[in-house]
């Protein structure tokens, strides 16, 4: 079920790169206190049976459905909780029966910060911060798990998907290098410069064909 919800939500050709969710730990957070109250709640329902307290047993089976509730609640919630990123863009998902959806074009992502904490470090997780061009301005995720690869799977398909959008540039302008006369060859080397700048080519790439393209004139 959810995952036909997620591919759903994927354009034509989209496709999804990772998944993740938030760090065990925050789940162990969040079930701590209802875990204390539940062995409480036995202790006393223990305590009862044992002296013959009937009416105090059933109210604490009764009580111990609360902290259960609880429990599973926010097991669902922490399942239902993904952080995706596909060839397009950054997604976060939550909502056990209602779905809150937000997500970011990876062409508008600016910038990525990466904070682990000591105990982030040791125990692989850590705070992700993406700053958009977008109204929304920034995707905050919170103690997701192994955010290093979260981070570096983000940025290689951002890059991907920039060089994906310009191959036409990159190949018009390799033809034109190659049919330029000796006029052309300023203009065809600021295109170059261009493509070097964009990182379509490496400095020992423009440096090369900036050589030929002098050789010409000589």
């Amino acid at each position: 079920m959810e995952d036909r919800y997620i591919q759903s939500l994927l354009g034509d050709q989209e496709k999804i790169i990772l998944m993740t969710r938030q760090h065990w730990f925050v789940l162990v957070k969040a079930v701590l206190w209802e875990g204390i109250i539940a062995s409480i709640i036995l202790v006393a329902v223990t305590t009862a049976f044992l002296f013959f307290q009937i009416y105090l047993i059933l109210i604490g089976l009764v009580l111990i459905l609360i902290p259960a509730i609880s429990f599973m609640r926010d097991l669902l919630d922490w399942m239902k909780r993904q952080y995706i990123i596909t060839t397009r863009r950054v997604m976060h998902i939550s909502g056990i029966l209602s779905k809150n959806v937000v997500d970011s074009s990876l062409e508008k992502v600016n910038d990525v910060k990466l904070s682990q904490s000591f105990w982030g470090r040791v125990f692989n997780f850590g705070d992700v911060e993406i700053l958009t061009a977008s109204e929304l301005g920034a995707n905050y995720f919170r103690q997701i798990g192994d955010p290093v690869r979260f981070k570096t799977a983000m940025l290689n398909a951002k890059e991907k998907m920039s060089w994906d959008e310009i191959p036409n540039q990159g190949r018009s302008s390799s033809v034109r290098v190659e049919q330029g006369g000796p006029e052309d060859i300023p203009g065809l080397i600021r295109e170059l410069d261009k493509l070097r700048r964009a990182g379509i080519l490496t400095e020992d790439e423009f440096q090369t064909k900036k050589r030929e393209l002098l050789n010409r004139i000589r």
